[in-house]
């Protein structure tokens, strides 16, 4: 526990300011947790016996990462190259022997997909006009629904959620995550309005606030299920131990990808 409060002050002494001021400190930042998620991405399915080309995967999520920061008009252009690229790679690998490099073509594309186009969302979001303001409002969501089902669920929680899945998680974990959620878009709401010069005042309302909570805490788990679930295949506690009582890489960023996502069209569809 010591270790985990410790790295966590680490990590917001350095991560705020890159929120706060963003371009490229900010890049660096989320760019180290998506480029280090992709290498864990594929050893975790090297882990099943599974053979997606690492290079292709990590290259390709960093060259992603980059031009829908900086050069989003070419974004799309390289996500495609990226992914005839890796057909071309495992093409090799099959003629070679390998029978199973179409399905390591999948985890491949999935790799790049997941981590590198949904991981760009983070770039998105912090992006949009205010969107300082609108990355913290979303991602305090994720982070204190997180916190309400990891305390009240290691507290109350009696009923499991996804016992293969993830035996610890629970259903009162869960229903607290929601709420908290909630709780946490109404009060940022209401603080960046009243207290934070104006900011985001009349571009959302506290009913908006409540709804964008009730998403996240609604969806957001679904991406650390789904971690789970690659982990659980793999037979893998965590997905590396780089971070001192948080393990991986991938183990930080899981729900980020899903409220990045929410977040970024929840907004644009919804308010801007």
């Amino acid at each position: 526990m010591r270790s985990r409060v410790i790295t966590t002050v680490g990590l917001i002494l350095i991560g705020l300011p890159a929120f706060i001021f963003g371009g490229i400190f900010y890049f660096l930042f989320i760019g180290t947790f998506l480029i280090g998620a992709a290498w864990e991405f594929v050893k975790l399915y090297h882990a099943m016996k599974f053979e997606p080309q690492m290079v292709v995967t990590v290259g390709g999520v960093a060259l992603i990462l980059g031009a829908r920061m900086f050069l989003p008009q070419y974004a799309m252009p390289v996500f495609a190259a990226t992914i005839l690229v890796a057909m071309a790679l495992h093409l090799i690998d099959y003629e070679r022997g390998r029978d199973q490099a179409a399905l390591d073509f999948t985890i491949t594309v999935a790799g790049l997909a997941y981590i590198g186009w949904i991981g760009a969302y983070l770039f998105d979001l912090r992006n949009l006009p205010e969107g300082f303001w609108w990355l913290i409002l979303v991602m305090a969501c994720v982070w204190l629904g997180d916190s309400g089902a990891y305390s009240i669920g290691r507290a109350y929680g009696k009923h499991k959620m996804a016992p293969r899945l993830s035996p610890k998680k629970s259903w009162e974990g869960y229903a607290a995550s929601v709420f908290t959620s909630m709780i946490t878009g109404v009060f940022f709401v209401y603080a960046f309005s009243t207290y934070g010069g104006g900011y985001l005042a009349g571009d959302i309302t506290m009913w908006q606030g409540a709804l964008l909570g009730l998403i996240v805490g609604l969806l957001a788990p679904l991406g650390d299920l789904g971690e789970s679930m690659i982990k659980r295949q793999s037979d893998l506690k965590d997905s590396s131990d780089i971070i001192p009582g948080h393990g991986g890489f991938f183990d930080r960023i899981d729900s980020w990808l899903w409220g990045a996502v929410i977040g970024y069209y929840f907004l644009t569809f919804c308010i801007l």
